[in-house]
């Protein structure tokens, strides 16, 4: 039957889940963003580090890895140094830099 196929391969829509033919419902992906955009008190998990070589070695020695588990602390009076808990200790990154540091909100 043309159409069929595509009819049968397309996932179904249930709610905020899909369905894949033969499969199980599957949840929404967390929305990736910038360290920067959570809230005060809210935490994430490093998805992706996009800052400069020799500031992503540095970070890197610090413990901000990607897979790493970060809560937003604070932000400075004038909203540059930002504070997070990384690792269990805080650590204050330039605001530059922790727009580019994308996280998964919420993980």
């Amino acid at each position: 039957m043309p159409g069929w196929e595509s009819a049968r391969s397309s996932p179904r829509q249930f709610g905020s889940k899909f369905c894949l033919p033969n499969s199980g419902p599957l949840e929404m992906a967390t929305a990736v963003q910038p360290l920067t955009s959570l809230g005060i008190g809210a935490s994430g998990t490093v998805f992706e580090i996009k800052v400069s070589p020799a500031s992503r070695a540095r970070l890197m020695e610090m413990g901000l890895l990607v897979g790493t588990p970060v809560e937003l602390v604070r932000f400075a009076p004038l909203g540059d140094p930002v504070e997070i808990k990384v690792r269990g200790y805080h650590l204050s990154l330039r605001r530059n830099e922790a727009e580019q540091i994308l996280v998964r909100a919420g993980s």
